[in-house]
């Protein structure tokens, strides 16, 4: 059974820096894109990076690049956000999801298969 279960999410003043883990079971990284996600009030589920293990591959959302990095630690079977430089405009429930695809797309939720539960990031200025 695929599992994900998502933390370190938190209050933070603008500018701090937060790191959400995602721990994982029930399947092999290497055959599968892990991703993290977020959703603001009243806005739709948005795509913020992913990282394939078997090719090495990341991607970020255009509003994140540079202040967030994503990781995997295969001997913890944990999947990191490390978010710096935070804004308000970062404030959202995160969500790690897997999917099991060579072909991970950011900018479509709905076709991630399995998802974990929300940390809340909630970043004040």
């Amino acid at each position: 059974e695929v599992q994900l279960v998502a933390s370190g999410g938190g209050s933070v003043q603008a500018g701090g820096s937060l790191r959400l883990s995602c721990a994982v079971s029930g399947f092999n990284f290497d055959d599968y894109a892990i991703g993290w996600f977020r959703q603001a009030p009243g806005k739709e589920r948005e795509g913020v990076s992913y990282i394939m293990q078997g090719t090495g591959s990341t991607d970020y959302a255009d509003s994140v690049k540079g202040r967030f990095t994503i990781s995997i630690d295969n001997a913890k079977n944990t999947v990191y956000l490390q978010m710096n430089n935070l804004k308000p405009e970062d404030t959202g429930v995160y969500y790690c999801a897997a999917d099991r695809t060579r072909f991970p797309e950011l900018g479509v939720w709905v076709s991630w298969s399995y998802w974990g539960q929300g940390t809340q990031v909630t970043v004040f200025s």
